[in-house]
């Protein structure tokens, strides 16, 4: 692409000369070409800017007081340090623009000490002050919503210094599950955003367009979106009919942070007499939740809250014969709303932090798919999604159950 916008301005003599370079040093920029993929991240990780920081150091202060006692004799970190990657070599700035001194990395950071990262094990050494091998807390466990296991970081000397895998990550994934004002005003943006672009979807939606076209309007009005998807296990290729229900489950990122709404309406603005009665279950369910969450209550309550409201709609339209308690009883809601009530939100679309030590999985169908089972906390942000979903693999066992 380079080299077109060179020939299309007329650089004809500095395009020679680039491909006489490229022919003369292909090794070097095989390996810039490397060099430009670690920058490229490193920018995109830039716009996270002020506000992030300050987030991470508040996140680090906290968790410096907790790992203090395990530092007696070692490393005492009195400082927020930033390793800014590989030296890019002189060839970088031909094509991909100025390379950045130190400083400015420091002085955009707002940390205190920048190093190359082949000077990493040094540094350490260096600030342990011949005082004994130093003690380098890495980010390693398990995320509990993915279930995927964070990578710890690995450099050039990493063997002449003890480490610790398991105390960091516990610390700052319980950092991240609550938010500052700053994180809140982000989040509050980014929904705000997403609130707009769904409207603005259900406004142009019409029978005989395609879900990826309202995908293209929704990423239009928002610009980047974290999530999107309409049928289950398709993509979103599927042409809406008069007389469908269109699900759109997509959410704006902004600054890094996300959000996470899902609308399900009438493709033709006019809901028959069943399609009235989900909708509504869903919505009662939703507005029951929101109205009785607070700090102090358990999630698991929330969920099953949002199951017995949706059990009593269907009981009402007389989809479901019986007492709604005995259902309860028989988990009879996780046959319609199979997932969990909502997750965490932050960083992450799903953020981590849903299962602590000490906070043990629900093993009872439905329940087992929440992503987390924690109680409700000031500073928490968290989704409420309920549903009510009709899936033969569910309902036909259902029916076979005497219980059920």
């Amino acid at each position: 692409m380079e080299a077109d916008q060179f020939r299309v301005n007329g650089y004809f003599e500095i395009e020679q000369e680039k491909w006489n370079l490229i022919n003369s040093t292909s090794k070097i920029l095989e390996q810039l070409e490397n060099y430009k993929n670690e920058t490229i991240h490193f920018e995109q990780q830039k716009t996270i800017n002020q506000v992030r920081q300050r987030v991470f150091q508040q996140a680090l202060q906290g968790a410096l007081g907790t790992l203090n006692s395990s530092l007696y004799n070692k490393l005492h970190l009195r400082t927020i340090s930033a390793n800014i990657g590989f030296r890019l070599p002189a060839d970088y700035a031909v094509w991909l623009g100025e390379i950045k001194p130190l400083s400015y990395f420091q002085e955009r950071y707002m940390v205190n000490m920048v190093y190359y990262t082949d000077e990493i094990a040094q540094v350490l050494v260096d600030q342990c002050k011949g005082s004994g091998k130093p003690l380098l807390f890495l980010l390693h466990g398990l995320n509990t919503d993915s279930n995927n296991f964070s990578k710890p970081a690995d450099f050039e000397g990493i063997e002449k210094i003890e480490t610790d895998l398991t105390t960091l990550h516990l610390i700052l994934t319980e950092c991240r599950v609550f938010k500052s004002d700053l994180e809140l005003a982000l989040i509050q943006f980014a929904n705000d955003i997403s609130s707009e672009a769904h409207v603005e979807v259900m406004r142009k939606t019409k029978a005989g367009m395609k879900e990826y076209q309202l995908e293209s309007l929704f990423l239009h009005h928002t610009y980047i979106a974290v999530l999107h998807y309409g049928h289950a296990a398709a993509p979103n290729d599927r042409i809406l009919e008069d007389g469908d229900m269109a699900l759109f489950d997509m959410g704006a990122e902004y600054r890094f942070y996300g959000s996470d709404i899902t609308c399900t309406f009438p493709v033709n603005w006019k809901f028959i007499s069943d399609q009235s009665l989900i909708y509504n279950a869903v919505l009662d369910a939703h507005n029951a939740v929101i109205t009785t969450m607070k700090p102090g209550v358990s999630w698991v309550d929330m969920h099953k809250l949002a199951e017995k409201i949706i059990l009593q709609s269907l009981q009402k339209g007389n989809i479901l014969v019986g007492n709604v308690d005995d259902m309860m009883v028989e988990r009879l809601g996780a046959i319609f709303m199979p997932h969990g009530l909502g997750h965490l939100l932050g960083i992450d679309t799903h953020d981590p932090g849903g299962y602590p030590k000490g906070v043990e999985r629900p093993k009872e169908p439905g329940l087992k798919s929440l992503r987390t089972a924690r109680q409700l906390q000031e500073g928490m942000v968290i989704t409420v999604e309920p549903g009510c979903y009709f899936i033969d693999v569910l309902l036909v066992p259902a029916m076979e159950n005497a219980n059920t």
